[in-house]
């Protein structure tokens, strides 16, 4: 018998994705008597899952999480992004505005592209397992398997109930019937036995981009710390604790290599999505829709570089919340670009310099040169489309940030010092006399700049619902994303989120 993803593809009328292959190697096409009795076909097998982390592009949606649209959807709906419409590049039918503006919409495709991303990754690993079940491995030899699988699924699911909240729970690949939505709660609960049950076979100490104990203690943590916004149940020393058991890991001591072509050297990188330009890999191009059209004549004198897109930048305020000497602030492009080629400043072709300036005047109509950009990865010469770098997921920093604000939460700041003391100590900057959750939630947004956190940290420290630069107050049932029109008219089982 041979497997077949277009047997079920996962129920394909409700989740809407094509059975694009993303590996190297598939193996869903293996007489399942003859797959998985030699490590080296296992491995292969469990690679499928690591590669859907990379996602898709297929036509219908582009889901790849380092930019379109995953990572935008996060970082425009918080205090930190901002797509402007410049002219008529990027106006997109208005779906950058609308998440800028807080207007979500069921039928806005950056949404679907999320939920697809998240729903073709769980398919994908279903189907896997599927396949390891009816392997010739022995039950004992499947165990760690089935963890590294599941803990990658759970990964998933953490990003529904981050981003939608009340999804259906899928775990069967056999099962073809509709499923219901299961609420928050129930999302939540998987997904912490998920990772739970996971963890007494997962690999020890520092293994670089897989899932191990390390790897998901850290999840935990971060499932922990925003506990009390996705299901009203504060466990802060539940957090801390997680955190406390991750082990192997420093800072970096410059900063700015977690974010090198060559970032996979960081001692600081938990978990990591690797990319290879010469192995094939697509959708690593962040920087690129970050930069200029005319950004590459300050990387090359006859710009040798891939084309920029002109689009994501910080908004008003998040450069200038750095200061002076925080090295950090390296991570933003501003001012006057400088041509390789000539020395002088770049002209545009409106005839104006290319100037990049903090203030954006108007988001909805934006000159070409408005707005900071995006300078965290390394940009170099030479480059293809295709980045090289990986994309950090989770990093050192992090567990310490994490730890530092469950302490001040828990009433004791004193504790929460020489945590953040490493990561102010990196950067170059002084510490305040008092650590507060003011004090937190301003650092956490100068430490992830650009690194899609943003949106979930404003949930939990409250700011994502107080009107900040064009964006109004925010309705609290916004904390959540409606689930996307396509899917609810494909099945009926589902529920939309209340509010929408």
């Amino acid at each position: 018998m041979k497997i077949k993803l277009t047997a079920t593809l996962f129920v394909s009328a409700l989740f809407l994705f094509s059975c694009t292959d993303l590996d190297e190697d598939l193996y869903d096409r293996v007489p399942d008597t003859e797959f998985g009795n030699t490590p080296a076909e296992v491995q292969a097998l469990v690679g499928g899952a690591y590669s859907s982390l990379r996602g898709f592009n297929d036509g219908i949606t582009i889901s790849y999480p380092t930019s379109e649209f995953v990572f935008f959807l996060n970082e425009v709906s918080s205090d930190e992004c901002v797509i402007p419409t410049r002219g008529t590049d990027w106006y997109d039918g208005g779906v950058y505005q609308q998440l800028q503006m807080h207007d979500f919409r069921a039928d806005n495709p950056k949404i679907l592209s999320a939920w697809r991303y998240c729903y073709q990754g769980i398919a994908k690993i279903n189907s896997i397992i599927y396949q390891v079940e009816r392997s010739g491995l022995s039950e004992e030899a499947r165990l760690p398997i089935y963890a590294e699988l599941k803990a990658i699924r759970a990964y998933y699911y953490y990003m529904l109930l981050d981003m939608f909240g009340n999804v259906p729970l899928v775990t069967d690949f056999n099962d073809l019937t509709l499923p219901s939505t299961s609420s928050r709660q129930e999302v939540y609960n998987f997904v912490e036995s998920e990772w739970q049950n996971a963890l007494p076979y997962l690999a020890s100490g520092v293994v670089y981009s897989k899932f191990t104990k390390n790897v998901v203690y850290s999840l935990l943590a971060r499932l922990y710390l925003n506990s009390q916004a996705f299901v009203g149940v504060a466990r802060w020393q539940d957090c801390l604790n997680m955190c406390q058991n991750v082990s192997g890991y420093t800072l970096a001591p410059d900063f700015f290599q977690n974010f090198a072509t060559e970032n996979q050297t960081s001692p600081e990188i938990i978990l990591s999505i690797p990319y290879d330009s010469k192995a094939g890999t697509l959708g690593n191009y962040m920087s690129s829709m970050s930069a200029h059209y005319m950004h590459r004549f300050t990387l090359s004198a006859t710009g040798d570089y891939p084309w920029s897109a002109n689009g994501m930048s910080a908004e008003p305020g998040v450069y200038s919340s750095f200061t002076e000497t925080d090295r950090r602030r390296e991570c933003m492009l501003i001012g006057d670009q400088i041509s390789l080629a000539t020395g002088s400043v770049i002209v545009m072709d409106s005839g104006q310099p290319l100037t990049y300036t903090e203030e954006i005047g108007d988001f909805t109509n934006a000159l070409q040169n408005e707005g900071v950009r995006l300078g965290k990865y390394e940009m170099k010469a030479g480059e293809t489309w295709e980045r090289d770098h990986d994309l950090v997921l989770v990093r050192y920093a992090e567990i310490l940030m994490m730890q530092a604000e469950c302490y001040v939460r828990l009433g004791s700041p004193d504790l929460a010092t020489p945590l953040v003391q490493q990561i102010a100590t990196r950067a170059g900057v002084d510490m305040p006399a008092t650590i507060d959750l003011d004090f937190i939630n301003k650092e956490l947004l100068r430490e992830f700049t650009f690194e899609g956190h943003r949106r979930t940290d404003n949930i939990r420290l409250g700011t994502f619902f107080q009107p900040n630069w064009n964006q109004p107050a925010t309705e609290p049932f916004k904390a959540i994303f409606p689930i996307p029109s396509t899917v609810l008219q494909a099945n009926t089982n589902l529920s939309q989120n209340p509010g929408y």
